[in-house]
């Protein structure tokens, strides 16, 4: 099945709109039923080599949730971590804000959409993504690969894997009480995943990098992208 890309209703739908709101909240017990919080907690540990990073951004962040409850999943020794969070449209609540406190992270929101941000000079540690890369054609997910190798030594994604029947992935999240915006996206995020090596395909000067993309759990596509150099 060729990977296609079409319009997710979230990102049509004001951030007050009450199906999306409960959308964003299907999304958290979404990726905890796909596993993505602890499959991008033990691929950050492994690829550092289990030392904390000085700093992490993850884009479209959305409002927070996956990058808290990824910060959760690691070492206590962790803790001081500078952490960013980007997105068009940040919804990160003062309960979310708190909490990453809590973990003694500090937490900057950035407000941007992602092909108008510019990486700091120095870079980031890391740069993490969550089911966001395949909201992007294969002409624009060049031009943000490019960008985000300029900004970081070690990237990682986790993606939705893309299935022979889409269908099948709208059913089981209508299994776990997800509304109709979040079955709708499901279906066409499933269609717009990833395969094989679609993402290191993309990936610019790949002989500077160590590149690892696999399948991880039932539903997950994992990238990795870490600078030799």
């Amino acid at each position: 099945m060729k990977r296609r890309v079409e319009p997710e209703l979230l990102d049509t739908l004001p951030p007050g709109d009450l199906r999306a709101v409960r959308s964003r909240q299907d999304l958290c017990r979404v990726n905890s039923w796909m596993g993505n919080p602890m499959i991008m907690a033990n691929a950050l540990k492994k690829s550092a080599g289990g030392n904390p990073v000085a700093s992490i951004l993850e884009l479209g962040a959305g409002d927070g949730c996956f990058l808290l409850t990824v910060a959760r999943k690691l070492p206590a020794s962790w803790a001081g971590v500078k952490a960013a969070a980007l997105d068009r449209q940040l919804n990160i609540t003062p309960a979310t804000s708190a909490a990453f406190a809590d973990l003694r992270w500090e937490l900057a929101a950035m407000t941007a959409d992602v092909f108008d941000w510019a990486p700091s000079a120095d870079g980031q540690s890391a740069i993490l993504a969550n089911l966001f890369l395949h909201h992007f054609a294969d002409d624009r997910l060049a031009e943000l690969l490019r960008k985000i190798a300029g900004g970081t030594r070690l990237f990682i994604a986790v993606e939705p894997r893309r299935m022979l029947w889409p269908a099948l992935g709208g059913w089981l999240l209508a299994l776990i009480g997800c509304n109709d915006v979040t079955r709708h996206d499901g279906k066409v995020s499933i269609r717009a995943g990833f395969a094989g090596r679609e993402i290191s395909d993309l990936w610019p000067e790949p002989h500077r990098w160590h590149l690892t993309e696999k399948r991880s759990g039932f539903f997950s596509h994992l990238f990795i992208a870490r600078r030799l150099d």
